[in-house]
């Protein structure tokens, strides 16, 4: 574990809404809550320059070897994780902002296998994911049968590879666009489907193969994200959460993930090499 002793090193990866929310907060509130900034990469390093200090500004994330972080915070876009996640697992604890990179099983075995040879933690934040200790405790436990989450949104709010949603009318209700397995539905909405890539990890006996996933567009939804999650165990064990995220039109996150994420982020701080929901 980091010596607490000395503020935690973060580096963060991604400059979108919550890379930017986080880079605001360890700059405002860091050293209380004993973290301290190691390095800030964004694809477009030019949004950076008026609000991050240029020697904290990394222009080439090859090079973040050349900083010592901590901890590496990954919030930009699932392509990071499987170009540079096992890179990051090599030098510091990483918490991955787009778990829906493990739906591709030899990236998180390889993910898996690097946190266990370094002693490094690979962790995975809850997000909207209300209940996810419980769901992991209830699959260590062999008592977990069955896991669906199911995700309503404004379709404003969707992004789907390949542009594949854009037929959207504004007063056309509800459609069903994705019923499945979350393994099938992570490639296909990436940046929608953190939440039940959270709860795949957290259901590791079913993984994502096993948990059904469904997103749903609805013009209704103007103020909130849906989140409906139904947990199945033995002898007639169910559980059901509904969750409304506030969000704006367009938002991808709810707003209240944002301080679910920072949440996330106070508890890393070495847990071992493997896999830790937080």
């Amino acid at each position: 574990m980091t010596d607490i002793s000395s503020p935690i090193r973060v580096g963060i990866v991604g400059y979108g809404h919550l890379g930017r929310f986080l880079v605001d907060r360890i700059q405002k509130k860091g050293l209380a809550a004993g973290l301290s900034l190691a390095f800030v990469w964004n694809r477009n390093a030019d949004k950076l320059i008026e609000s991050v200090p240029k020697d904290l500004i990394l222009t080439n994330l090859s090079e973040f070897t050349q900083i010592k972080a901590d901890l590496i915070v990954e919030v930009c876009h699932p392509q990071i994780v499987k170009d540079f996640g096992v890179r990051f697992l090599s030098h510091a604890n990483f918490l991955v902002g787009s778990p829906s990179a493990l739906s591709d099983s030899q990236l998180d075995k390889e993910l898996r296998l690097t946190a266990k040879k370094h002693g490094k933690t690979l962790y995975v934040p809850s997000g909207a994911l209300w209940g996810g200790q419980d769901i992991q405790r209830l699959n260590d436990s062999g008592s977990l049968k069955a896991l669906s989450i199911r995700m309503s949104k404004h379709p404003s709010c969707f992004r789907l590879a390949g542009g594949t949603f854009s037929d959207w009318a504004g007063e056309e209700g509800r459609r069903v666009l994705f019923h499945g397995s979350v393994a099938e539905l992570c490639p296909i909405a990436p940046n929608n489907v953190n939440t039940m890539a959270a709860a795949a990890i957290a259901a590791s006996t079913l993984g994502f193969h096993g948990v059904t996933g469904e997103i749903v567009s609805d013009t209704a939804l103007a103020d909130y994200h849906l989140v409906e999650v139904e947990v199945t165990g033995p002898d007639g064990f169910s559980v059901k959460t509904v969750r409304r995220n506030p969000a704006k039109l367009g938002a991808v996150t709810g707003s209240a993930t944002y301080n679910s994420f920072w949440s996330s982020l106070l508890v890393c701080k070495g847990h071992g090499g493997r896999v830790y929901l937080c």
